[in-house]
């Protein structure tokens, strides 16, 4: 049926790159023999127009045309916005 796309949702690990952001899914299965739970981790890199994704977030991808060599995907929301860490202190330095 023409108009479905995929979508996913993952965590940005990278910001790094003029609108494009690097995000991994992870997914978990069961080993059909052993019935031990593994892990499954996928690194996508993603179409960001606007730069509304950043280090740490929760954004929902959808699939798209070839935008180059490696971007299949583009960011359509921030689900959920990564808590940024805090600036270190500067210490030994009198103000």
């Amino acid at each position: 049926m023409p108009g479905l796309r995929k979508t996913r949702v993952g965590r940005v690990v990278s910001a790094k790159m003029e609108k494009t952001v690097v995000v991994v899914i992870e997914s978990r299965r069961i080993h059909p023999l052993y019935h031990k739970a593994m892990r499954r981790v996928s690194r996508l890199k993603a179409h960001d127009e606007h730069g509304i994704a950043h280090e740490g977030d929760l954004v929902r991808l959808e699939e798209t045309r070839p935008l180059s060599k490696e971007k299949r995907w583009r960011v359509v929301e921030v689900v959920q916005a990564g808590e940024l860490a805090p600036l270190p202190r500067d210490e030994g330095i009198a103000s």
